[in-house]
């Protein structure tokens, strides 16, 4: 049995607004049936609308108190980084222990994360980033970025048009038409392209830009009009086909690139991420008052960082008469759907993690390499001691 003497922790998420749940009562019948002990918090599935008896019925043990489960389990599960946890006063790095796994969102090249990755490896945590799998095909099952990244982009335009002081289509009206908004989405990964398909299927005009010339083109297949960001593919395109991190000076090239676009759009959706790297900031506090007064910004990739000057971090501001959403949990407002894929793609990472009952961390393997965090009472990732050391010297 793949899973026979392990224990396997599912906290509840305690994160603002976090309804998701890292395994849903389909997964831990599976891992249960597998052999697994499975612990689920009381009420980890409610806001996902997973009740307690559905895991039960799943094979799991209800568990009243978290901290039980961070002491009883080989492996944690969770869908955002470690918090304080304010309900006991305990930091949830706090409760766990040598050589446990985690596998969790761990957002290691946000500034704000990187005392807590500290925290994991002095704690002598095997931790796992899902936002660090590579994009290959052997990991698209496990791509939890990949999923959670499709919830961002559609639900990004839903609240950006809830808000937004005017139509998004065009209306022919008795006094006359209305114009349609413009949206303008940088970034054409996965949560580009679907905020991108979900404007077009509200009536918005859309614009799009990415450094990588097939997403470019990928966008332009919805029936973006792409906005040529000048930057040479050579320099673009990283490892993977991810975007490459660009120096000051491209950046400033592809500021000025966009600028007058960012200039008439009514919703601006912001995706650019570079793997393991802080989100290069692409619109400047200037580019911001250029805008229209009622416009709407949504910068989806806060979780590292944003792309906006402005944007803070899980707060929906005003400023220049613009509304600039740093909201960081947008797919936990879609938690049935979101936690369904990420349940999916967790357990698909951990099959790869455990082989007959054994936990093997196979840094030959590519997806394994990528996502591994901290292990043996220090950061082993490369990419990010890289990041954590630029940070410390000033370089961000």
């Amino acid at each position: 049995m793949k899973f026979k003497g392990l224990t396997i922790g599912i906290p509840k998420e305690i994160m603002k607004n976090e309804n998701r749940v890292a395994a849903i009562p389909e997964t831990v019948k599976k891992m249960s049936d597998d052999g697994a002990v499975i612990l689920v918090e009381h009420d980890a599935g409610k806001g996902s609308f997973f009740t307690d008896e559905e895991y039960k019925q799943a094979g799991a043990e209800i568990i009243t108190d978290v901290r039980e489960i961070f002491t009883r389990s080989h492996i944690i599960m969770k869908v955002k980084e470690p918090k304080l946890n304010e309900a006991i006063n305990l930091h949830e790095v706090d409760m766990m222990k040598k050589d446990q796994i985690l596998i969790t969102f761990i957002h290691p090249a946000n500034p704000s994360n990187h005392a807590m990755v500290n925290k994991l490896a002095d704690k002598g945590v095997i931790s796992f980033s899902l936002d660090c799998i590579p994009r290959i095909t052997r990991a698209q099952s496990m791509d939890a970025l990949t999923s959670m990244s499709t919830v961002a982009g559609y639900k990004g335009i839903i609240s950006a048009a809830c808000k937004l002081p005017k139509f998004m289509p065009m209306l022919g009206t008795a006094v006359g038409a209305i114009k349609p908004s413009n949206v303008f989405v940088i970034g054409a990964g996965v949560a580009g392209l679907q905020a991108l398909a979900t404007a077009k299927r509200l009536g918005a005009v859309t614009y799009a830009a990415d450094i990588r010339p097939d997403a470019a083109e990928q966008a332009a297949s919805l029936g973006a009009k792409i906005v040529d960001t000048t930057i040479p593919p050579a320099s673009a395109i990283g490892e993977g086909g991810y975007a490459k991190h660009l120096t000051d000076d491209l950046l400033k090239k592809e500021r000025d690139a966009i600028k007058n676009i960012v200039a008439l759009t009514d919703i601006l959706v912001l995706t650019a991420l570079i793997p393991k790297k802080i989100a290069p900031i692409l619109v400047t506090e200037e580019m911001v008052k250029s805008m229209k007064p009622g416009s709407y910004i949504v910068d989806i990739s806060v979780d590292q960082g944003g792309n906006c000057e402005l944007t803070e971090p899980g707060v929906v501001a005003c400023k220049h008469n613009i509304y600039i959403d740093g909201t960081q949990n947008i797919p936990g407002s879609v938690p049935s759907s979101a936690s369904w894929m990420f349940a999916q793609n967790i357990y698909n990472l951990l099959s790869l993690i455990v082989i007959d009952g054994k936990i093997s961390v196979n840094t030959d393997d590519e997806i394994l390499r990528s996502a591994l965090i901290t292990r043996e009472g220090k950061i082993v990732n490369t990419d990010v001691i890289d990041e954590i050391n630029l940070f410390k010297s000033g370089g961000l």
